[in-house]
């Protein structure tokens, strides 16, 4: 009886902790749709394997090449390479792992009354940098350093990685402002 009320109570702490998470920064939950939680999880898969030639299986079930703001017509995956500060781009992956760790914010985009949302990782990147509260400023630290954070209050920017799934599950973009 006594191991049947711990198993209890740690799938209750679990639900708190996950559902927390998912609501950090103090908004609502967003509800992904299908389309765009199987591109998330192809994505994480692909960033958590550690190699970065994976994401092509994330391009294919996307059915296109986010913009990762690099030269059109470049090969996606030698650009991210080449702007990963180990050049195999484990720093790109792990970027990825952080930002998609993070809840997103949906914003609407566009006139299709079913499709005209899109999802921004991480929700940051849509908020006032200059208002964050405590919660949120633990969020921002768990993704940038505190100078980096300071810079970006001073530019008002978001200056960090951004991504972006469309609500019909195309990856639209990956890109870090500078």
């Amino acid at each position: 009886m006594n191991l049947l009320l711990v198993l209890v109570v740690a799938v209750s702490a679990l639900v708190h902790v996950a559902g927390a998470d998912a609501n950090a920064g103090g908004g609502e939950p967003v509800k992904l749709p299908p389309h765009v939680e199987d591109l998330r999880d192809v994505i994480l898969t692909a960033a958590r394997s550690g190699n970065i030639d994976e994401l092509k299986t994330a391009f294919e079930v996307s059915g296109i090449v986010p913009d990762l703001g690099i030269e059109p017509g470049s090969d996606p995956i030698k650009a991210l390479k080449e702007r990963s500060g180990d050049h195999e781009g484990r720093e790109i992956l792990a970027a990825l792992v952080e930002t998609l760790n993070m809840p997103p914010v949906a914003l609407p985009l566009g006139n299709d009354i079913e499709n005209n949302l899109i999802y921004v990782w991480p929700y940051l990147a849509e908020r006032p940098l200059d208002k964050l509260t405590p919660a949120e400023e633990v969020d921002l630290y768990r993704l940038v350093t505190p100078a980096k954070a300071q810079e970006m209050r001073e530019k008002k920017q978001w200056l960090w990685w951004r991504l972006v799934i469309a609500a019909d599950g195309s990856w639209t973009s990956f890109k870090r402002a500078n």
